[in-house]
């Protein structure tokens, strides 16, 4: 039993920084105890409480019954600081950059991708303030991609996210990935989901809450809606820096129009002024939907 004190004093310094107060691994104060009891009821020795709480504060103790404030990692330089503090932005130099993105395709190695980025902050991809050219904006929302072309850094790695933030009504219109699968995260609010494979495969829908996913795979035509009046967001993350993305509708109605025709025309009457009126009522990626969440937000 006399090794308990050694251990908790040894990791409590890693704790410290892991997981900053009221996040990370330990977001519930009651699951990792440094002055009083441990989950499982059994008493810390007085000199133990001490000796945890000396080591999280760099040798100032906590009084008996209390718990320190866990100290933050800077991003700069690595060292403790006030919990709160706001983080350096990302540097955004390296998007859309043509030069660099074809010398970390050409590198030979990883090591030498790495050291072509000497900027620590540009493997920061920051969703709330990103790069030029990496967002689709509608009516019913916004999604922002980081992809090989608006974050470099993800050269080599076979890896890329979008997030989606969707306001009431919002949905993103029927699309496909044709280089990745998906897996999508709902970080806030809910979204209801469908999904199509291919010809014969049957349409699969979900209603995803908070911090519950699905999968769409590669190819599948599908589409995520918020019926909602409160914003919801969605974490999308792909097997691929490039994975790629095509909206159904948009590109159908894309055709020439004897083509447009002839393909709905077996199943009503379509005739050729119909098609522009289409075309113009056609929206934007993140558009606005569905009669009744309309109503219900009373959203014109």
């Amino acid at each position: 039993m006399h090794s308990s004190p050694v251990l908790l004093i040894t990791l409590a310094p890693l704790f410290a920084i892991a997981a900053p107060q009221g996040r990370g691994i330990f977001a519930d104060p009651s699951a990792l105890s440094v002055a009083g009891t441990p989950t499982n009821g059994a008493a810390v020795p007085s000199s133990t409480t001490t000796a945890v709480a000396s080591a999280t504060t760099a040798g100032a103790p906590a009084p008996s019954g209390t718990s320190a404030p866990l100290p933050t990692l800077s991003p700069s330089n690595g060292t403790a600081t006030a919990s709160g503090s706001a983080a350096p932005p990302a540097d955004t130099s390296l998007a859309n950059d043509l030069s660099i993105i074809g010398e970390l395709i050409l590198a030979a190695k990883a090591p030498d991708r790495i050291n072509l980025i000497p900027n620590d902050a540009s493997f920061k991809f920051d969703f709330q303030n990103p790069p030029d050219k990496t967002q689709t904006k509608g009516s019913g929302g916004r999604t922002v991609r980081a992809d090989r072309q608006s974050f470099p850094p993800l050269i080599g790695t076979g890896v890329s996210m979008t997030v989606g933030f969707l306001g009431p009504c919002g949905f993103n219109t029927p699309h496909t990935h044709p280089r990745s699968s998906e897996i999508n995260i709902i970080v806030q609010g809910t979204l209801e989901t469908e999904f199509t494979l291919e010809n014969g495969a049957r349409t699969v829908h979900n209603t995803l809450g908070t911090h519950q996913m699905t999968v769409f795979p590669q190819g599948a035509l599908h589409t995520e809606f918020n019926p909602n009046c409160d914003e919801a967001i969605f974490v999308a993350g792909f097997a691929s820096e490039d994975p790629g993305v095509q909206q159904a509708a948009q590109t159908f109605f894309g055709f020439d129009q004897d083509v447009v025709e002839a393909a709905v025309g077996n199943d009503f009457t379509f005739q050729g002024q119909d098609v522009e009126k289409f075309r113009s009522l056609i929206p934007a990626n993140v558009a606005l939907g569905v009669e009744s969440c309309l109503k219900k937000c009373q959203i014109k």
